[in-house]
């Protein structure tokens, strides 16, 4: 891209750009504290989709890059966990889908605790790898180099050194959410996914059709809620367009 081409996609950007930047400050100060609440439709008829990411790490508690890292739950991870199981407590739920990742499986775990749930690993909806900047510091890297740093983590198509965009996250998730809906159509299950902080993203642009701005500049909960959706015959439906946060 020319200098002059750089300058007026900047300019015509601009907002976008601010907003992007002021989510990866935002998340360093708070990881996973979000002001939009997550969408949530019930129904008595058809089967639903329960979403949520897992409780803090202590990646997430040192603003560490995790990614494909195995960082374990916080006690407050714990406890985030099950001010979750509180809350899905009343909703029949048939099958939990998990990654490979401990925070993933621990959370269901805790969620699930003493429930018929049953459990699958479904590695399409692991964290985004974040290459080789797994294991490294987050403040750091923004303190150094904070152009990279905003770019790497919340650029569409940015891609860290060896590591995925989320635009790459997006195209494993994609079609497993295509999948799913064709499963729950075909089983009648209610399906819980205990997702991570961008494959959840990826299956939040699937289903409720956000404006990728807006999932770019995306902080979802470390435990403590979920998102609902009812699927039909014909559609997934969505309560509503959340607020942005």
């Amino acid at each position: 891209m020319k200098l002059q081409e750089s300058f007026t996609y900047v300019k015509n950007n601009i907002d976008n750009i601010l907003r992007i930047a002021q989510s990866a400050l935002g998340s360093i100060l708070n990881p996973g504290k979000s002001k939009a609440e997550l969408p949530k439709k019930e129904s008595l008829k058809y089967p639903e989709i329960y979403l949520f990411r897992h409780g803090e790490t202590f990646d997430n508690k040192n603003r560490v890059f995790s990614g494909w890292r195995d960082s374990k739950l916080t006690l407050t991870g714990k406890k985030q966990a099950k001010v979750l199981a509180a809350k899905l407590l009343k909703h029949k739920v048939d099958l939990c889908i998990t990654s490979r990742l401990s925070r993933s499986k621990e959370t269901a775990a805790i969620v699930f605790r003493d429930r018929q749930v049953k459990f699958e690993i479904d590695d399409r909806i692991i964290e985004r790898n974040y290459g080789d900047l797994s294991g490294t510091s987050k403040e750091k890297l923004m303190r150094e180099d904070f152009v990279n740093a905003v770019k790497f983590r919340r650029f569409y198509e940015t891609r860290p050194p060896n590591g995925e965009s989320l635009k790459d996250v997006k195209e494993r998730v994609f079609p497993f959410c295509r999948e799913l809906v064709e499963r729950i159509r075909k089983t009648g299950e209610n399906v819980a996914l205990s997702a991570h902080g961008n494959s959840m993203k990826a299956i939040r642009l699937y289903f409720e059709k956000l404006d990728i701005v807006d999932v770019l500049t995306q902080e979802n909960p470390l435990g403590q809620d979920f998102a609902e959706y009812v699927v039909t015959e014909e559609k997934v439906v969505v309560s509503r367009i959340p607020p942005k946060a």
